[in-house]
């Protein structure tokens, strides 16, 4: 089923988040929206004979398709239920009549203007990034509802076994039920309460995409594209907000910087071996343009974090990088958005500062007490934030001549990086390369 999905590449990004949204506003249910929209999916599969969607548009196609086989089960539900009614005759309570059911969820899909308006990917987000679920359950929500990812390639994202992520997922759309109760898109100023919300997980979605998909093979792979695509559609819906610009700005540097990042082998390069010509610079000048309009109006995560990205993609080299700034802007975003990762990013900053610098006793003991720290993080954190500071910690010795060390290291991190890129990198330094 994933591979042929796979095939429709670009239909199904665009059409997916389109029939969920539909389906949830026609049952009601989130839950059932994306049971029948995969099946939808799967007879529009079948249907074209393994080539591709059906003629026509493949959102509406699927979207009449699971509204038919929820109906049909309503139905078969029941009758099941009369005879059941029949037999106990204990029971006297009629059954409500299916077709006016179905007509009556046609009414309220059709009838409500809430969120029309919304690009699908937003509206789904703003459901799914409700403050009463967990942080890990809305990422799990969205990756699955929003990106359409089937469950073991969000564990696979997410580092964690299928059987947990699945687990989270139902969970979450459990507590999402019991929250809410019947699927709807918040009004506007419920949306601009769940804003942060959302924008925490947009930059969770790309977070992922960042670390995990170097090299994307397709649209439906491409997390870090559908990113940018969903940060586009939030400044569209909320051009003068600082926050969101900051995001996008976020995203589009990041993905400007993504060519390069993997050598000939396919191996993750480091970023003082990064071919800086490489990079999208049709996406640098748009992600400046977003960081400067985003620090003229604000100083939140979001604009810190832009500032950063910033300062790393107009830098003309590695050595020439304002790495003073870079920890100055770290340390600001640790004050406002406190976190291990923030933490271990303004730790391996602090160390390409120093390593740069020449040496005497300041530096010596600038890069033990930035050693003590990273091994704090390293013994008793977060898991990304430890994997952070081990490669920063192998970094350290690879770059103060202590190689053994550093290959020691970097084999043990072979065996623990989840990314294929990273692993043959940690392969080549571990061989002394």
């Amino acid at each position: 089923m994933s591979d042929a999905i796979a095939d429709l590449g670009e239909d199904f990004v665009e059409a997916w988040p389109r029939i969920v949204r539909a389906l949830a506003a026609f049952t009601g249910s989130l839950d059932d929206a994306q049971e029948y929209a995969a099946e939808a999916i799967a007879r529009a599969v079948a249907q074209a004979g393994g080539h591709g969607p059906p003629l026509g548009s493949l959102a509406a196609w699927c979207t009449a398709v699971g509204k038919r086989a929820w109906i049909d089960d309503r139905r078969r539900a029941a009758v099941e239920l009369r005879h059941v009614q029949h037999l106990a005759s204990d029971l006297r309570q009629g059954v409500a009549d299916p077709d006016a059911a179905s007509e009556a969820s046609e009414a309220s899909a059709g009838g409500s203007s809430v969120g029309e308006a919304l690009d699908d990917r937003v509206a789904l987000l703003f459901v799914t990034c409700d403050p009463a679920l967990t942080e890990q359950a809305r990422l799990v929500l969205s990756l699955r509802v929003v990106c359409g990812l089937d469950v073991p390639r969000i564990a696979a994202h997410l580092g964690i076994q299928s059987s947990a992520a699945a687990a989270r997922l139902t969970r979450a759309k459990r507590a999402l039920a019991e929250a809410r109760g019947r699927f709807h898109v918040p009004e506007a100023p419920e949306r601009r309460v769940r804003l942060p919300v959302v924008l925490a997980s947009v930059a969770g979605m790309f977070t992922v995409a960042h670390r995990d998909v170097l090299d994307p093979q397709s649209p439906l792979d491409d997390l870090g594209r559908q990113a940018l695509s969903i940060a586009d559609a939030l400044v569209a819906e909320f051009p003068d907000d600082a926050e969101v610009r900051g995001l996008r700005a976020v995203v589009r540097l990041g993905l400007a910087r993504r060519p390069g990042r993997l050598d000939a082998d396919g191996a993750a390069v480091p970023l003082d071996q990064v071919d800086r010509g490489r990079w999208d610079a049709r996406l640098i000048e748009a992600g400046l343009d977003d960081a400067a309009a985003a620090a003229d109006r604000g100083d939140g995560r979001f604009v810190l974090e832009a500032a950063i990205a910033g300062l790393h993609t107009a830098a003309p080299s590695f050595a020439a990088t304002d790495w003073d700034r870079i920890v100055a802007f770290y340390a600001a975003l640790e004050r406002v958005w406190g976190s291990p990762s923030v933490t271990a990013a303004r730790l391996a900053a602090e160390l390409h500062r120093s390593l740069l610098a020449p040496e005497s006793g300041e530096r010596t003991a600038a890069l033990r007490a930035i050693r003590r720290e990273l091994r704090a993080l390293a013994d008793g954190s977060a898991p990304y934030a430890a994997l952070d500071a081990r490669l920063a910690l192998a970094d350290l010795d690879w770059r103060t001549d202590r190689r053994d060390e550093a290959a020691a290291e970097y084999a043990l991190l072979s065996t623990l990086v989840t990314t294929e890129p990273l692993r043959r990198f940690c392969l080549a330094r571990a061989s002394g390369r």
